[in-house]
């Protein structure tokens, strides 16, 4: 089966989905003490941003604006992945092998995003496809 270039994004989408909702798990996970509650809110900001932002770029209105959106993701995702470091160091969740899996899709997701705009970066200056109004 081939896999069409429309098809590709989705895969990137859903791995952000299904991250999205892995992380979220590990958010409701988090003691409720102050320190468990202050991490649990910068987890869901900066853990649901990179499925939104992604979707953002995909309706870019300019190469720029898809540019500038993924490298938001990529900021995101960096964030989430310090943050979810932290849970660990302190050991703030049961379930460590759940919490090194999100932390490992944290890392790959990261990678492919990096690559991804390091790609965009190099395209940026070529004309691209016209889109219909």
């Amino acid at each position: 089966m081939t896999v069409s270039r429309s098809d590709r994004k989705y895969d990137i989408e859903d791995r952000l989905l299904a991250f999205t909702e892995q992380l979220l798990g590990m958010v409701e996970a988090l003691p409720p003490t102050r320190i468990g509650n202050h991490i649990a809110g910068q987890l869901t900001r900066c853990g649901t941003s990179p499925l939104a932002n992604y979707a953002e770029a995909q309706g870019g209105e300019s190469r720029a604006d898809f540019l500038h959106k993924l490298r938001v993701v990529l900021k995101e995702l960096r964030e989430t992945r310090v943050w979810l470091l932290l849970v660990q160091r302190k050991g703030l969740v049961d379930g460590a092998a759940s919490l090194q899996a999100t932390i490992d899709e944290s890392n790959e997701l990261i990678s492919i995003l990096f690559a991804s705009v390091r790609t965009a970066e190099r395209r940026k200056d070529t004309p691209g496809p016209s889109r219909p109004p």
